[in-house]
């Protein structure tokens, strides 16, 4: 497939981790290159990603990002200041946390600044999936109906998927490691929040282009534009996209950037 890439700005949003950090959990010197490309191209750039603010943090502030749709698109921030925010409804996360918690399921809440496990069944599972991206196990604490709660983690496998999917409505349930999914609002998602920050600027949805690599991009992927999936994504993934690129240890960005003709 060829693209035709016509002069008007583009609003670019990149996942963090498998897209623009690379297995060590560095961005590539040609990912670099190509963001600084795209700036000065005039083109608008964000992040688009499953981490709250504290994880991203390092991320923000190394890649020099004014703009980042966090949590799986339950916040959104425009020159660092928060346009677009939607928590989980207080009452059905309780539910849902009860149901967890009578079967043994470890369950944590994600603030935009921190995160608290809510039971301690199984450590090491949690710990297994939270240093897949670098972190860690968050530190054990209570849920207040104080706490604006913008998504959830509950750490089961695969086989579990049933007893949750269609069963709790007021939420998604993404899967992002083996053992472990986000709990996002319903109708929550990068997607969504990457198409109203581009109603916020005036761009076009034809002009949106996403990259990314796991479930919680596929309909990001699908929405925008031009959908980029990264080679390391999984062929249900890849299958979402308009394009598939090189993986994020090869200059993946850089050579999708090349053949939509936005760097030289």
């Amino acid at each position: 497939m060829s693209f035709l890439i016509v002069g008007s700005r583009k609003l670019l949003a990149f996942d963090i981790d498998g897209t623009i950090l690379d297995s060590n959990k560095r961005p590539l010197p040609s990912t670099l290159e190509a963001l600084d490309a795209l700036r000065k191209a005039g083109h608008f750039v964000t992040l688009a990603t499953g981490r709250s603010r504290f994880l991203a943090e390092s991320v923000i502030r190394e890649l020099q990002f004014e703009n980042y749709i966090l949590c799986n698109g339950a916040a959104g921030f425009f020159n660092h200041q928060q346009v677009f925010k939607e928590t989980l409804d207080q009452k059905a996360l309780t539910t849902l946390i009860e149901v967890c918690q009578a079967r043994g399921i470890d369950t944590a809440i994600v603030q935009l600044d921190q995160s608290k496990r809510l039971s301690s069944f199984d450590l090491e599972k949690m710990q297994d999936a939270m240093t897949s991206f670098g972190s860690t196990a968050s530190e054990l604490g209570g849920f207040s109906h104080d706490d604006e709660v913008y998504q959830a983690l509950a750490y089961y496998e695969k086989d579990c998927d049933p007893l949750f999917e269609g069963q709790h409505p007021a939420f998604n349930f993404v899967r992002w490691h083996e053992k472990c999914v986000d709990v996002i609002p319903a109708n929550g998602s990068k997607a969504r929040t990457l198409l109203a920050l581009a109603e916020r600027l005036g761009i076009d949805r034809a002009d949106i282009i996403g990259f990314g690599d796991g479930l919680n991009d596929r309909e990001m992927l699908r929405e925008s534009g031009i959908g980029v999936a990264m080679g390391n994504a999984s062929l249900l993934v890849q299958q979402e996209a308009d394009l598939v690129t090189k993986d994020h240890n090869h200059d993946g960005i850089w050579h999708a950037l090349k053949e939509l003709h936005l760097i030289d």
